[in-house]
């Protein structure tokens, strides 16, 4: 078969990545791809926008393309998937009705509070005073979150007044465009965050293994929101247990409830969740699609062949297959970012190193790279995520580590806490 894979960043190149390992997959095309699907034996990148609906569905039908993978949210909040879908082609992805779980959370709390799935307590505003009044009143700490798609960015954690007031401010005098007109007032939970992605065919739904996400530039956590600064999996936190919960208390909810407003909902539903101290799930964010970079540590990890997973969710059959299965040991990606990232940052800096990182056993997967003149160069904020297994966690974080020395280019900086919770939480056990 072959596969055309939508995006440009290290999920879609982990997505071809992983595609390719079967043997059933006969080639797979990149829109528009980046540096690192540009080098992969049996990829190729065509050079459209994400977003000409017309010319993917186009090729895809020129070339027989069996299954369409959509990988970032905008493209699926725009409606691809409803107009692949329509010129008769396979795609995984939710149509746009779907896609509103990400697009806006003002839309996603309001079905969380229909299904009955615990979540912050949160409340809505149009205008900034009113907003401004609200944090006044009830003090932080206090989640300031844009409507809707702000790639990443649109949540500010206020631990002080100034803080929120400042986030309100920006949202409403444009910072986010029309994504920041409405914003959710949310409150602040405490506890360990967790990613469990799950792949759904509108009927069933099945979790993969928990991954744990670093949101913040920083290292502790700290500084500003980015994409995603590297990723542990699984998360020790996330017991059978817990999974169960989560299968009950969330995913089969959200399901039931995107089932009963008529929605077809196939493709992955992402629960951003946070653990509470008490051990108790809650939804901080619903999104529509792979996450990035947890995709670069679960799909290293997966035995199962994703064409058979992604296929089964299109055709509505998940439930026909055996249960997922898994590698033993755990992945570890840190994420390489350009100096400057996530506000203003350069491109075009050339990249040294990658061979020796990969013949150390790591998989470099490429986010903003591309080639120029045979030389890879950045092309983003987030340029590479090096990811590396191991038996344990500790030993999947130290081979991460270790093959990231190995990759040089000027200004590059990357996070050296990777897993930190995890050491964390071994500290205060005794």
């Amino acid at each position: 078969m072959k596969v055309l894979v939508v995006g440009s960043g290290g999920r879609e190149h982990a997505l071809a990545w992983k595609l390719l390992q079967s043997n059933k997959v006969q080639q797979v095309t990149c829109v528009p791809g980046n540096g690192g699907t540009a080098s992969m034996s049996r990829c190729q990148n065509l050079a459209l926008s994400a977003q000409d609906f017309e010319g993917i569905g186009r090729f895809a039908l020129v070339n027989g393309v069996s299954l369409i993978v959509v990988g970032p949210e905008v493209p699926l909040a725009a409606g691809i998937t409803d107009y692949l879908r329509q010129q008769g082609l396979t795609v995984f992805g939710p149509t746009r009705l779907g896609a509103q779980l990400e697009a806006s959370k003002v839309w996603a709390k309001a079905l969380m509070q229909e299904a009955k799935i615990p979540t912050a307590q949160s409340v809505i505003f149009t205008q900034a005073e009113p907003a401004l009044d609200y944090v006044r009143q009830h003090g932080v700490p206090i989640v300031v979150k844009a409507d809707g798609l702000a790639a990443g960015k649109g949540v500010t954690v206020a631990t002080t007044v100034e803080e929120a007031e400042a986030a309100i401010t920006d949202a409403f005098n444009g910072k986010f465009g029309e994504a920041g007109y409405r914003l959710v007032l949310e409150e602040y939970l405490t506890g360990q965050e967790v990613s469990i992605l799950a792949l759904t065919d509108g009927i069933t739904i099945r979790p993969l293994i928990p991954a744990q996400d670093h949101k913040r530039i920083g290292e502790g956590d700290t500084g500003a929101n980015t994409g995603g600064m590297g990723a542990y999996a699984p998360a020790p936190i996330v017991t059978p247990e817990l999974i169960e919960r989560i299968q009950q208390e969330i995913l089969d909810p959200a399901i039931a409830t995107l089932s009963k407003r008529k929605i077809d909902y196939r493709g992955v539903l992402y629960a951003g969740l946070i653990i509470t101290p008490d051990g108790d799930p809650r939804v901080i964010e619903f999104n529509c699609r792979f996450g990035d970079p947890e995709t670069q540590v679960v799909l290293p990890l997966l035995d199962t062949p994703l064409h058979e997973l992604l296929l089964a969710c299109t055709q509505k059959r998940l439930a026909d297959l055996p249960a997922i299965a898994w590698k033993p040991g755990a992945a570890a990606c840190v994420v390489i970012a350009a100096a400057g990232y996530p506000d203003a940052y350069a491109k075009g800096k050339m990249i040294t190193g990658i061979d020796q990182a990969e013949s150390e056993g790591a998989v470099v997967f490429h986010a903003g790279t591309q080639r120029k003149s045979q030389t890879l160069v950045s092309d983003g904020g987030r340029v590479l995520g090096v990811t590396a297994l191991g038996e344990t966690l500790d030993a999947a974080i130290a081979n991460a580590y270790t093959a990231t020395q190995s990759i040089q280019f000027e200004g590059m900086y990357y996070r050296r806490d990777i897993g930190y919770q995890v050491q964390t939480a071994r500290s205060a056990a005794g």
